[in-house]
């Protein structure tokens, strides 16, 4: 199933996008003053094969799983505990991210790919749980490579099932115990920083101590000797199964022609991933924020993508994309909303650096 849908995932259409970049040229603003909502129209435009996107239906989908490596960590079981408390919150509709995916009109879906305890059935909540959390990357691979494929191709259903529903922005999140030090050990395998500037402390990390998370992430290196020309190897030996999940969403979602919308650290790690595996997916992905650990941002420095917003949150669970879906929203708006010298009758003004530009030629879509 991977293979294939990998052969599915086209190039963006850059018909549609030249005709969207010949009406913001033509709006009644200096030329690329909208800059980056402009690179964000420009961009849905091409994923969708439409100059003129408007309207597109939105899903969240956050994934999660436990770490076997929180077995380092005394509070393992509190964050446990914490980590199912957060579920239940959104099941209730209670938590952040079930506020900001409401301001964006966003559908909310929860896949337990790994979770430690067994959930009951829940709103929201999806059981495709692997096993009861990983095994612990210090002593050994964090699951076989079976494990990680049937992961990447259950979230590669579930991106499928989603889009048939409509949808065709997914946003994603992810949550679990330890998943921090999962992500960074990722990204250290392909980035030339130094571990010490990789790891940061983070709201959900289940280890405060800096020197501490580097001496873990090192040892599950050494201990693992990921293959870094294998991206299955460096997930199934590093990774979690929220990873596995997310790496199969990306994958599916680009196959099927939707946006895809990064969260923070655990998200990034499986889009790098993923590019590693097609690289033509980097097209369909869009950076949301720069949460604080500085794994993420060498992520995205890796995969060459930009993001957007720098708000120091740290909440996780997909809030990240759901104000990433906020800027989507405004670049449309942008796009169709906004006049062209035509629609407005605005005389032109002079040329110059950042003069306005009239192409009479321009035609509404």
């Amino acid at each position: 199933m991977m293979q294939d849908t990998i052969s599915l995932i086209k190039p963006l259409d850059t018909i549609a996008m030249e005709k969207c970049q010949i009406r913001l040229d033509n709006l009644t603003k200096p030329l690329n003053s909208l800059y980056s909502f402009e690179h964000l129209a420009r961009q849905l435009s091409g994923i969708t094969y439409n100059p003129r996107p408007r309207n597109l239906k939105k899903s969240i989908i956050i994934m999660a799983a436990d770490h076997g490596v929180a077995a380092e960590e005394p509070s393992a079981i509190s964050k446990q505990e914490d980590i199912l408390q957060k579920i239940h919150n959104i099941s209730r509709g209670g938590a952040a991210v079930t506020i900001f995916a409401n301001h964006v009109a966003a559908d909310l879906l929860l896949i337990d790919m790994g979770i430690t305890a067994n959930l009951p059935p829940l709103p929201l909540v999806r059981n495709e749980k692997i096993a009861n959390g990983t095994k612990n990357i210090t002593h050994g691979p964090a699951m076989t490579r079976e494990e990680a494929i049937k992961a990447i191709e259950i979230g590669i259903k579930i991106a499928s099932d989603t889009i048939n529903d409509g949808s065709q922005v997914l946003g994603l999140g992810e949550m679990g115990v330890a998943s921090a030090i999962s992500s960074t050990a990722i990204i250290a395998c392909y980035s030339q920083r130094a571990l010490s500037e990789l790891v940061g402390k983070t709201a959900d990390s289940s280890i405060d101590c800096l020197d501490k998370k580097i001496s873990l992430i090192h040892h599950a290196i050494t201990v693992n000797t990921p293959n870094i020309h294998d991206p299955i190897d460096v997930l199934s030996k590093l990774g979690g199964f929220e990873t596995a999940g997310l790496v199969g969403i990306i994958l599916g979602a680009a196959s099927r022609g939707a946006a895809i919308v990064l969260d923070g650290l655990g998200t990034s790690t499986a889009a790098l991933l993923a590019v590693k595996l097609a690289p033509q997916v980097k097209d369909y992905l869009i950076g949301s924020h720069f949460p604080p650990e500085p794994a993420h941002k060498a992520s995205l420095d890796l995969i060459d993508i930009p993001a957007y917003l720098h708000l120091n949150i740290s909440s996780g669970e997909g809030v990240g994309a759901a104000l990433g879906m906020s800027l989507l929203n405004a670049s449309l708006h942008v796009l169709n909303d906004m006049k062209t010298f035509g629609e407005a009758e605005v005389p032109v003004a002079h040329d110059g650096p950042g003069a306005l530009k009239q192409d009479k030629n321009v035609k509404d879509e």
